[in-house]
């Protein structure tokens, strides 16, 4: 499966004293990314929410490889895989531009709860998993 891409830019507010994008930053990213994979895929977040549903992460893991600095360009990558009947994981990479570097590798893992608060994976949810 061809990753899903989001291009952006580091901003200056997001650098730490060592003038590199603070480790809590990469979670930002990672979560913006996700929700443009959603919506590209036709699964509205806000209108799940609107719904009763709502979608958790229950585990995130990144590994760090390089520091972006400001004003770098980078992509987050994106890829979905179930990995149980109420788990999925997004593989998630970020990549400086100027030299394809792995800045971040992660794995965040989620689930769908519904109104009563039970996982729950919606027909919009269970069709990121059909390709």
């Amino acid at each position: 499966m061809t990753p899903f891409r989001i291009e952006m830019k580091v901003r200056d507010y997001e650098l730490d004293m060592q003038g590199i994008v603070n480790n809590g930053v990469y979670f930002n990213y990672l979560e913006h990314a996700r929700h443009e994979f959603l919506l590209e895929k036709n699964v509205d977040f806000a209108a799940l929410a609107e719904q009763g549903i709502h979608l958790v992460v229950i585990r995130s893991e990144l590994d760090y490889k390089a520091s972006l600095k400001s004003g770098d360009r980078f992509v987050v990558e994106v890829t979905v895989e179930r990995l149980s009947k109420v788990k999925f994981g997004f593989r998630q990479r970020v990549i400086r531009l100027s030299d394809e570097k792995v800045c971040v590798e992660g794995l965040v893992t989620g689930t769908a709860l519904n109104e009563r608060g039970r996982p729950y994976l919606s027909p919009d949810l269970e069709s990121l998993f059909e390709e």
